[in-house]
């Protein structure tokens, strides 16, 4: 748990496939590092690196455990990547090293690094992408909200099931989401930035 210093922690994750729309993920990213969301945790999505992995897997037929570990690898490529966007943005590779950079008023992009070797909470599979991955990383910091900042409009009234069913979310977030007592929130980055904007 991080300390009581941050009571409104929040975890975001930032979909890696904003890198498309280079316009709205840096607005996204500046908005997190001026403090839109309060104190948080930047999550990076792996995007077009994590895609890759997808490709190679289907021609190579290398199995899931090492597809999970290269798509760790995207995302830290995309942590990298967020950081060179937006430098208030500082890449942090351990759950200390992200309380260290709060308690300095500094806005941490994690990279999961830390989870290279597996983690008994963690199924090494891809219905494990970087959406649960927030979510287990905000219950890990005691974080009050986890926030999925994604390219796409969720449908509205759609619970997390229907989510998971329509690939909005990956398939292990509803189970993440049932041990998780903060506020989950998915939005488009065009209400992210909006809410910027205003």
């Amino acid at each position: 748990m991080l300390p009581e210093t941050h009571p409104t922690l929040a975890v975001v994750k930032v979909g890696g496939s904003l890198l498309a729309e280079p316009v709205r993920l840096r607005s996204v990213l500046a908005g997190l590092a001026e403090g839109i969301e309060g104190a948080c945790i930047v999550v990076p999505g792996g995007g077009p690196f994590a895609d890759a992995v997808r490709t190679a897997q289907g021609v190579e037929g290398f199995d899931d455990a090492r597809a999970h570990r290269l798509a760790l690898d995207a995302m830290s490529r995309m942590a990298a990547l967020f950081a060179i966007l937006e430098p208030r943005l500082v890449v942090a590779r351990t759950l200390d090293a992200c309380r260290h950079l709060l308690d300095a008023g500094r806005v941490p992009v994690w990279d999961p690094v830390m989870l290279h070797t597996g983690h008994p909470d963690i199924a090494e599979s891809w219905n494990v992408t970087s959406d649960s991955l927030a979510l287990w990383l905000a219950s890990q910091v005691g974080a009050e909200a986890c926030i999925l900042v994604k390219s796409i409009e969720p449908p509205s009234g759609a619970n997390l099931d229907d989510l998971a069913t329509l690939g909005v979310i990956d398939a292990a977030f509803p189970a993440y989401a049932r041990g998780f007592t903060g506020r989950i929130e998915i939005r488009s980055a065009s209400l992210a930035t909006s809410r910027r904007a205003a």
